[in-house]
């Protein structure tokens, strides 16, 4: 079966994300180390570090993953914003490390009044100084796939590419491969043969190899809109057959797979229940 979670609320420390990734019913967990609004943080206490981990062992949750904040712009042409994001990208890696979560989720940034690629140039230039400051990490970088969204870098596959390619140290860097965003930024995925050919080109490109976790969200919007909202697992523009794909693909199985779709509940049920039940019965072959 597919490793299959959701990203999960820390409220009330970060282990409590594994506890509600227990019980709806979670194989994996993503969160935020921190309150997502924020530049900085307090560092992880022993005793954090500790609960998390004892959560995860005793709820045999496995591969915890990190998502940064929001606010992180690593493509941006403003000096000041750019190197808050350095320290901010740094910080979260140093949490990361010390709950002992392997990989760090972030999105490339927006290029705003530069050019795409003096957006892309200055996202590899931001992680080559985050990886100079935190040298001898474990913890590496996923760079996210995205939809495009205004002056979004990082969704076209040639892009990831050449911030894979550009950096110093590119073993510390991986790509997360998110459905939702990758359809909105025009990518065809419900057919067959557009699978088949959306991967392979993503193979071509950038390297199956370099997917080390999957988001898996519906979109509400069309194929090629590049506007980031994420639906429900089949209630959204990409359907079902294209998750079945996935979960039913061999080169996938060993790699977590994460919910991001919305919070909300349906008569009495939490959608990630849901979402969870229909993954693993498309994961089963079952509609």
């Amino acid at each position: 079966m597919p490793i299959l979670g959701a990203h999960l609320s820390i409220a009330g420390g970060c282990h409590k994300a594994v506890e509600r990734a227990a019980v709806v019913g979670c194989d994996c967990v993503q969160l935020f180390t921190k309150n997502n609004t924020q530049w900085r943080a307090r560092d992880i206490t022993a005793e954090e570090s500790s609960r998390f981990r004892d959560a995860l062992g005793k709820l045999a949750i496995a591969h915890p993953l990190a998502h940064t904040s929001y606010l992180i712009n690593l493509a941006t042409p403003d000096e000041v914003l750019w190197r808050k994001s350095i320290d901010a990208l740094a910080v979260e890696l140093r949490r990361a490390e010390a709950l002992g979560i392997p990989f760090v989720v972030t999105h490339p940034g927006c290029h705003t009044t530069a050019s795409p690629e003096q957006g892309v140039a200055r996202a590899v230039e931001a992680i080559d100084h985050v990886h100079s400051e935190t040298r001898g990490l474990k913890v590496k970088c996923l760079v996210e796939t995205t939809a495009g969204q205004g002056t979004a870098v990082g969704w076209r596959f040639e892009q990831l590419a050449e911030i894979l390619d550009g950096v110093e140290d590119p073993d510390r860097l991986g790509i997360c491969f998110d459905t939702c965003h990758v359809f909105a930024s025009g990518y065809a995925l419900r057919g067959s043969r557009e699978y088949r050919a959306t991967f392979h080109r993503f193979d071509s490109v950038v390297g199956l190899g370099q997917i080390r976790a999957f988001h898996l969200n519906d979109s509400a919007r069309d194929r090629g809109s590049r506007v980031d909202r994420h639906a429900h697992i089949g209630r959204g523009k990409i359907g079902l057959a294209p998750f079945r794909r996935i979960l039913t693909d061999p080169r996938f199985r060993p790699i977590p797979m994460y919910l991001e779709t919305p919070k909300e509940s349906e008569n009495g049920v939490e959608m990630d229940v849901v979402n969870l039940r229909v993954l693993r019965r498309l994961a089963d072959g079952k509609r």
